[in-house]
């Protein structure tokens, strides 16, 4: 992967490395950090992924897909394409109802970028995503949905807000957000492997569905940390960036503190003077203008105020920060050496052998898993072959001590994913499945009991039930 930041080490741009290293570790500790990239003074002091994630994959970035659509309005309202005044059923007539009603009709692209609509909730819950017949598109079904409150007054984070200003910006531009950004952002940063899930009408959902790197989000930040200004060039408005990451509204209360500091134009406020770009499950670009420093993450975590944590305990003291020293031609930023943990335990078990061809039938299930089969694969890893009740058998090959690559279906597409697992005795199984560029994992425990075996599977983290399947099986012997 090519590089688009310059290097340096923390001690030339005035961070003490042992607070990098305090850093790391405790976010090493959370277990499920995937990424994390430290800039300083716009240049790279630090950098760590976990392994099996690596530098040159790009990750589900979720909401920080906003703060990139309200980039790209930011763009738009310079272009002349619309003002935040505008009012929303104006810019899309012919989603909007005949008879909008007062809340609806007063709504402005401002309130889009504020999450002020006058919504109860968020109106992407109230939509099927599968969705393409004429006039029966997402913005006609959000756009119908009740506005309760005069909008301005109250702020609900609505994703369906964020969708409907990209629905905006597709009519006004005839472009997909994704192109529209493309030659006016993304290619003068270097963002090279950006992808953007669309809608079933090939709208860009705006609101999450940015798949970017690491490296691509600290550029992204650093980009704001200098006032919308990239290697001498404007890319976004000055007044623009000063806007969307000052606190707008207020967005509290909350039990998390960094919940509660308000919001600009799809940004957050942080304590302690910073503001970030803030994505599902603990992805995060955090500007911090005071000490001249952007950090970028990715993770799979649902205690998101940990993460923010860690940043300001290690970061925040002043014995973090020396002072300068002198650069160093050629001088590279710390590169942390980081993995998940493997499962603990040993490598095999007598069951491996002795239920070699033995298959046992499940129970019926939410997930249609009809058998599975324990055996050993040609380099001695243990295999589990799944049986669906319809459709080819599935094989997971778990390394043990190392993530082993391979692929698994995940939403109805195959996915490139890494397994490992370990017997904590000689009759459970207990075992990690990985999914590459996302914050998803899977948690496998196997447990046999002379010819029963109970099965579980949870998932790390999830916007719904993390429990993925509870199911019985007997074996089968042929």
């Amino acid at each position: 992967m090519s590089r688009i930041l310059p290097r340096s080490t923390p001690e030339a741009e005035g961070l003490d490395p042992a607070a990098l290293r305090r850093l790391v570790d405790r976010l090493d500790a959370l277990e499920d950090v995937h990424s994390v990239m430290v800039l300083r003074h716009g240049s790279v002091v630090g950098e760590a992924w976990w392994h099996p994630h690596t530098a040159a994959r790009p990750h589900v970035m979720f909401s920080v897909s906003k703060s990139f659509t309200s980039t790209a309005v930011g763009i738009a309202v310079h272009e002349g394409l619309l003002t935040l005044d505008d009012r929303v059923v104006d810019l899309l007539p012919d989603d909007a109802p005949a008879d909008p009603g007062p809340h609806l009709g007063a709504m402005r692209v401002r309130d889009l970028l504020t999450m002020t609509t006058g919504h109860s909730a968020s109106t992407m819950e109230g939509i099927d995503r599968t969705i393409s017949l004429p006039g029966a598109g997402w913005a006609r079904a959000i756009l119908a949905q009740p506005v309760e409150h005069e909008p301005g007054t109250r702020f609900v984070y609505n994703t369906g807000a964020t969708y409907l200003l990209s629905a905006i910006l597709h009519r006004l531009t005839g472009q997909r957000l994704l192109d529209y950004l493309t030659p006016r952002l993304l290619a003068p940063l270097g963002i090279t492997h950006a992808t953007w899930e669309q809608d079933p009408d090939g709208i860009d959902v705006g609101g999450f569905g940015l798949s970017v790197t690491t490296e691509e989000m600290a550029a992204f930040g650093q980009l704001y940390l200098q006032g919308g200004v990239w290697q001498g060039q404007q890319l976004v408005p000055a007044e623009w960036v000063a806007a969307a990451t000052a606190a707008q509204v207020p967005n509290g209360p909350h039990d998390w503190p960094d919940w509660n500091q308000g919001y600009g134009y799809q940004f957050w406020q942080c304590r302690h003077g910073a503001y970030r770009a803030d994505g599902a499950f603990g992805q995060y670009i955090v500007v911090w203008p005071e000490k001249d420093l952007v950090l970028t993450m990715t993770s799979g975590l649902s205690d998101l105020q940990s993460v923010l944590d860690v940043v300001w305990d290690t970061l925040l003291p002043d014995g973090a920060w020396v002072a300068p020293g002198q650069a160093v031609p050629g001088a590279e930023a710390v590169p942390f050496e980081q993995a998940l943990p493997t499962p603990a335990g040993a490598p095999s078990s007598p069951l491996v052998e002795a239920l070699r061809g033995v298959t046992f039938e499940l129970e019926e299930n939410q997930r249609d898993v009809g058998a599975l089969a324990l055996g050993r694969a040609a380099d001695g890893r243990t295999e589990v072959t799944f049986t669906p009740t319809a459709g080819p058998d599935r094989v997971l090959r778990f390394g043990h001590g190392e993530w082993v690559p391979g692929s698994w279906p995940f939403r109805g597409a195959p996915a490139d994913v890494a397994t490992a697992a370990a017997w904590t005795d000689e009759s459970t199984l207990r075992g990690r499945l990985v999914f590459l560029g996302t914050p998803f994992e899977w948690r496998l425990e196997l447990r046999f009991a002379g010819d029963d075996v109970a099965v579980t599977i949870d998932q790390n983290v999830a916007f719904g039930e993390r429990e993925l399947l509870r199911v019985k099986g007997r074996a089968r012997r042929d």
